[in-house]
């Protein structure tokens, strides 16, 4: 089984441009944030642990996904799991208040034209936000000059946050 230093190791072969480096610390949060976003607004009825708590609001596909991408970090590093848990409920905390956010403008007269309301502000947002993103990723690639890391193995796309988390964890001298 691979360590989390190989897989950093085996990522960062085709991320040694500064450029495309720049950019993927820009668009990888934004590519995980915008596919739980996405996640969030798939129907989830049966989800529905905590149906009078607040907790009921972060139940829901992208929070399964979370999960499941914990338990693989979980594997591979204690310290990297929790950072993802932070950085994870981060991103599920944003996305509730943008929700929250949209609603609230609602009732000031702004984006009184969108029928689905927060839900489809958050739909368009979050699809504007992967393609973009995604975008710019090949960009980056493209000027790197190699063929993103997930075409060899799609787990890849797991070990960016925590590749990016790497970096952060070095900064602050904490090992892992």
């Amino acid at each position: 089984m691979k360590t989390i230093h190989d897989w950093f190791s085996a990522y960062g072969e085709s991320h040694q441009n500064k450029t495309n480096k720049l950019i993927h610390w820009i668009c990888i949060p934004l590519i995980f944030w915008s596919i739980i976003a996405l996640l969030s607004l798939i129907p989830h009825s049966y989800l529905d642990f905590f149906s009078n708590s607040t907790l009921n609001d972060f139940m829901h596909w992208g929070t399964v996904i979370i999960v499941l991408g914990l338990l693989f970090y979980l594997k591979l590093s204690f310290k990297i799991f929790i950072g993802m848990l932070i950085f994870s409920i981060c991103v599920l905390i944003d996305i509730r208040y943008i929700v929250f956010l949209f609603d609230s403008h609602r009732y000031w007269g702004l984006f009184n034209n969108m029928d689905g309301g927060s839900v489809d502000f958050l739909l368009y947002l979050s699809i504007f936000t992967f393609v973009f993103a995604w975008i710019l990723q090949f960009i980056g690639h493209k000027i790197e000059g190699k063929k993103p890391s997930f075409f060899k193995d799609i787990q890849f796309l797991l070990i960016g946050p925590a590749w990016l988390l790497g970096f952060i964890y070095n900064k602050f001298k904490i090992k892992f």
